[in-house]
């Protein structure tokens, strides 16, 4: 015992006599959530070279650390850099270059809109994205008869909110040889009175596709840098965009290689047969800043434009059942191709009956595979029957503002018991343990404080509806800042390196202006981000 004392003593003094650990940065007197489960709060930190190297109180941490830069947080709530786990970061900096249609109440405004943009732009080829014709009073596809005579001699191809619908001027078909006698499959080419519309719905939206001109790559710089700005200032330090071209994605790599661009990202390759045997030869790219180690699927198109596939017909449309975007057969055919390479595969299925088809092929392709994380990609509308199946074996990356955004009009195109199935996050996370959280901007906006507020109260902005959209279904606040950050990061098979404020880890976070956890819930939306950090350096 005298000896155990001793030694016990010795170390005492020596831990007493030892100097303080220089590091890059302290972080004090802050209120820290750590989501790291065995330390989940805390009120400092240290950072060396890009990574916390120490958790716990302020204290504590000066006791032991000494850095050049010292900051003092004054009590402000601290949380890890937020993940979006599906979004489109290229398209959203792209946007930026293009007419913008979110928020216009009648196509009568829209029109405005795109005249408005090209009087100041006078581009050869007019595309935009953001109208919803849900959110107009008149509740119908428009058709293409205005934008005829306001632009007969310029084409013009403006996406609706979900990307799932597309809306042209005749010069735009005549440039694709789109005519009434086109065929097409995953997909509709609506006409009226055995005329084109002007409105394509998925696949056959790829011929339009193929005329737009392509953005050169000093457009495509501008537009990630954009992308990349917009991120930072709402605390995002990783992106999950899901679906690129191997050209876009090396050009991420070059400008992050070069410090032009900083932003971490997930980069999901998009399913066409060249880019998939392209990197299934090449495999696995992985940098600290980058993660090419997936494949982006689309098995159905959107509930908003009627493209989801449903098992039974819409409740309000008469024997349409949606469209599948990819044969049954050849999608069960790239799942067993992916499972036998180290890719994930991450399938959007919005219809319960493309959510059956992705969740039976990936347990039949998984079978004998192990720690697959393969995504489902929106789980929007599943039925009691797949949810039965469901385990912790796949990954449900699911995005709470499209159940606000949706809530006014999907039971007239579900009806009141398949409503139930959808939107169901919490069910999801009971079944699968974890649910990795996004926005699937620019279908939806930017701002995480949206997310986190739709996943709680299952409110949109207005505070609609007052007890929350099927509030059973609302995550607690706990659960929503992991879906946002360690959950996210999981279903990126990032866990380990980012997700929480655990020493080991990047410094990737994000200081707040208002505590996200006790602030009044209806002022979630409003929370403001002080700065964001990555690699503990501020990029914002």
């Amino acid at each position: 015992m005298q000896k155990i004392f001793f030694l016990f003593a010795t170390t005492l003094l020596f831990i007493s006599c030892q100097e303080p650990v220089a590091v890059d940065v302290l972080v004090i007197n802050a209120n820290v959530y750590t989501v790291d489960d065995t330390t989940p709060k805390a009120t400092a930190f240290a950072i060396k070279d890009g990574r916390f190297i120490a958790v716990g109180s302020t204290n504590e941490i000066l006791k032991s650390y000494v850095a050049t830069d010292t900051l003092n947080a004054a009590g402000k709530t601290i949380v890890p850099g937020l993940i979006d786990a599906h979004c489109h970061f290229y398209g959203l900096g792209l946007q930026q270059q293009k007419v913008d249609l979110t928020g216009t109440k009648s196509y009568d405004e829209v029109l405005d809109r795109i005249v408005a943009f090209q009087k100041e732009k006078n581009v050869s080829f007019i595309t935009g994205r953001g109208w919803d014709q849900n959110d107009w009073e008149v509740k119908e596809f428009p058709t293409k008869e205005k934008l005829d005579s306001l632009f007969p001699d310029t084409p013009v191809a403006v996406r609706r909110v979900d990307g799932h619908a597309l809306l042209v001027n005749q010069k735009a078909l005549d440039m694709a040889n789109i005519t009434v006698n086109t065929k097409t499959t995953g997909g509709e080419i609506l006409k009226k009175d055995g005329k084109l519309t002007g409105v394509l719905i998925d696949n056959p939206m790829g011929l339009i596709g193929a005329i737009i001109p392509k953005p050169g790559v000093h457009e495509q710089i501008q537009a990630l840098k954009d992308a990349e700005k917009m991120n930072f200032s709402y605390g995002l330090t990783t992106v999950d965009d899901a679906g690129l071209s191997p050209q876009v994605i090396a050009l991420v790599d070059s400008l992050q290689k070069t410090g032009e661009l900083n932003i971490r990202m997930y980069a999901m390759v998009s399913n066409v047969p060249d880019y998939v045997d392209y990197y299934l030869k090449k495999g696995v790219h992985k940098t600290d800043r980058l993660n090419v180690s997936s494949f982006k699927v689309y098995a159905d198109g959107a509930l908003g434009s009627r493209g989801a596939t449903l098992k039974a017909p819409y409740a309000d449309q008469e024997n349409h059942y949606g469209a599948m975007v990819i044969g049954i057969e050849d999608f069960k055919a790239l799942a067993k191709r992916l499972a036998g390479s180290p890719f994930q595969m991450n399938t959007h299925a919005i219809g319960d009956s493309a959510n059956a088809v992705v969740i039976k092929t990936y347990y039949e392709a998984l079978q004998h595979k192990s720690d697959r994380r393969w995504r489902v990609e929106h789980a929007q509308v599943i039925a009691s029957e797949e949810f039965e199946l469901l385990n912790d074996k796949l990954v449900m990356s699911v995005q709470p503002t499209h159940a606000t955004s949706d809530m006014y009009w999907a039971d007239e195109r579900l009806g009141e018991d398949r409503i139930k199935g959808a939107y169901a996050y919490k069910k999801l996370l009971e079944k699968t343990g974890k649910v990795a959280l996004g926005t699937d901007y620019p279908v939806e906006q930017v701002n995480p404080f949206y997310t986190f507020y739709a996943a709680v109260a299952r409110k949109d902005l207005k505070q609609y509806p007052e007890g929350g959209f099927q509030k059973e279904d609302a995550l607690t606040r706990e659960e929503t800042l992991k879906g946002m950050t360690i959950w996210a990061a999981y279903s990126n098979f990032e866990e380990t390196e980012k997700g929480s404020i655990t020493a080991g880890k990047f410094a990737d976070f994000v200081i707040l202006e208002e505590n996200i956890m006790e602030i009044e819930e209806d002022k979630i939306p409003n929370i403001k981000v002080k700065a964001t950090y990555l690699d503990g350096k501020k990029v914002y």
